[in-house]
């Protein structure tokens, strides 16, 4: 008798250390994956009576991850990470889940993507099922990032947005251990709510960075996009305060100001992207600059995207940011930026833009002035007298090239010298355009004179002529 009570005993004993641990786990699931408002309130009304205290270990899971040391604690004292580590978030959802699924999904990791026969990887199935859980997906192409992607992940992981957010990144057949580090991170940002997808292939050569941020969107399933270069560091606000600005444009390209690192370096070109005004992100879209919101400071809607179309893919050398911004434009898109500082914008020697040649975007600003801006125009002058000046009026069309009615400059010798001599043109005779003061010139003008570089004479002699940027002129250099 006495050894058939101890039997049952142990039995119950036994059972109720299952209940226990089957409690645990619950909340464990609970807190990392369900969808389901309601279904979680529930949940935690009756886990909040039953389950025992978290050890301590629980808290510290909880309380968000440890900052890895060196450059990130540097980051830190900048105040451009936060120093209280990441918030716990419990709204987070299983990113595979449906909402009428919440309790199975929140039992289930992530679905592995399946490989393609090109050797990329190819987005779960239910794709669409899962887009209306998330709000942000944060797009990330990867290429042998692995120096730089502990500070990246660990900014994402800092983001203080209580929307729900998933990280989709595509590896461009990286040779480093750039996956590797995204696998060790990957616990602590779904931890943290962020649930990851991560894809790529293993070719020989890398497909470029348009591909692997066309395959990144295409296996991520937001309602927004925030693009994010693996090697710079996005600031704690970034999402949250870009989400805000995208939701009030939603045909827009939302940028933001940016740190740059090392300190010093573009200088000129820093002072440009973070200083020109609402209207010069339209008017200044031809210079040399390129985009008046820079690629990585990108965040749109997933509706827009699809609107404009995919990045080119042509791989090493096309300038694919640029095509994708004016096409944009062409679109009816619009261009704002949110006037803060969110993004550490890092210059190195590996970064891609350097690949692009200087003729490549050239041909793509003349094409796109010509289109927007110089058929509207009878007439015009070309401020610069000089290279840049002549260069630009050898690459119009014939059709533009007969509207150029003078060149302009301030330099004597130039002046003095009467007028330009196509040598190169067909006509007979060559076409002769007369170069004048500028002052004795009439708009509408084409500046031809880099910005910034002649210590504010530029803008000074615009000024004295009292020419409105965006209708009497426009900067191309």
């Amino acid at each position: 008798m006495a050894s058939t009570s101890g039997t049952a005993r142990d039995r119950r004993v036994t059972a109720s250390k299952r209940r226990i641990q089957y409690i645990r786990d619950t909340m464990h699931r609970i807190v990392w994956g369900a969808t389901n408002t309601r279904s979680r309130l529930i949940q935690f009304t009756w886990l909040s009576h039953h389950s025992p205290k978290p050890k301590p270990t629980t808290q510290r899971i909880l309380g968000g991850a440890t900052k890895t040391p060196s450059r990130l604690a540097q980051l830190t004292s900048l105040g451009v990470l936060s120093p209280h580590g990441p918030k716990p978030n419990v709204c987070n959802p299983s990113k595979h889940a449906c909402p009428d699924e919440v309790f199975e999904a929140s039992m289930k990791r992530p679905k592995r993507l399946r490989t393609l026969e090109n050797g990329a990887e190819a987005a779960p199935e239910g794709q669409e099922e899962r887009q209306s859980a998330v709000d942000v997906s944060i797009i990330m192409p990867m290429y042998n990032a692995s120096c730089w992607l502990d500070e990246c992940l660990q900014a994402i992981l800092d983001q203080d947005f209580s929307g729900i957010m998933e990280l989709s990144i595509f590896d461009d057949a990286s040779t480093d251990d750039s996956r590797k580090v995204v696998d060790a991170w990957r616990e602590r940002l779904e931890g943290r709510g962020i649930s990851v997808v991560i894809s790529g292939h293993n070719s020989n050569q890398p497909r470029g960075v348009g591909y692997a941020k066309n395959m990144a969107v295409a296996q991520s399933c937001g309602k927004y996009l925030c693009f994010q270069d693996a090697d710079d560091i996005m600031l704690p606000q970034r999402v949250r305060l870009q989400f805000e600005a995208s939701v009030l444009h939603s045909n827009t390209l939302i940028g933001c100001r940016v740190l740059r690192l090392p300190e010093g370096s573009t200088e000129r070109y820093t002072r440009w992207i973070n200083t020109i005004t609402q209207d010069q992100l339209l008017t200044q879209v031809y210079t040399s600059h390129g985009p008046t919101v820079i690629m990585p400071t990108w965040f749109c809607s997933r509706e827009w995207f699809s609107t404009v179309g995919c990045f080119a893919e042509e791989g090493k050398g096309v300038p694919e940011d640029l095509m994708f911004f004016y096409q944009s434009l062409r679109q009816g898109g619009l261009v704002t930026r949110v006037d803060h500082c969110l993004l550490v914008y890092r210059y190195h020697e590996k970064a891609a833009t350097h690949s692009v040649k200087e003729e490549t975007i050239w041909t793509l600003r003349v094409g796109f002035l010509q289109e927007r801006v110089l058929r509207q125009w009878e007439s015009f002058t070309i401020w610069n007298a000089g290279k840049q000046g002549r260069k630009l009026y050898r690459c119009l069309n014939a059709v533009n090239q007969k509207k150029v009615k003078a060149f302009c400059d301030v330099d004597k010798n130039k002046i003095d010298k009467g007028f330009y001599t196509y040598e190169d043109s067909k006509e007979r005779p060559k076409p002769k355009i007369p170069i004048l003061h500028y002052k004795d010139a009439s708009p509408p003008f084409i500046i031809c004179v880099k910005l910034d570089m002649t210590g504010g004479d530029l803008e000074e002699n615009l000024n004295s002529l009292q020419l409105k940027e965006g209708i009497d002129f426009f900067h191309f250099n």
